[in-house]
């Protein structure tokens, strides 16, 4: 029987906001000790409802998009140092 260990990590989003533009900073604090940050912003068109969520969800999940491809990169680079050859990131 194999034995499972749970690992978790924890994401910490922040927005600044004001009343046509919201930005989003991304943290995310690995195991190792190793810190990945990432950021993202939307602006509101001046004939759209000021709508403060849907700023902070496109804002979010462009900094969540620009963290997954962070560590995507920092994952190939440690595989890279690993073994002497380069890896090749698929992007989806």
């Amino acid at each position: 029987m194999t034995m499972h260990t749970a690992v978790g990590w924890h994401v910490e989003l922040e927005f600044k906001e004001d009343d046509r533009h919201t930005e989003a900073a991304a943290l995310i604090r690995l195991p190792d000790g190793s810190e990945v940050r990432s950021h993202g912003q939307a602006s509101r068109h001046h004939t759209d409802a000021n709508q403060p969520r849907v700023g902070e969800e496109i804002a979010g999940a462009r900094a969540l998009n620009e963290l997954a491809m962070r560590l995507l990169t920092k994952a190939h680079e440690e595989i890279d140092s690993a073994s002497g050859r380069i890896s090749h990131p698929i992007h989806v």
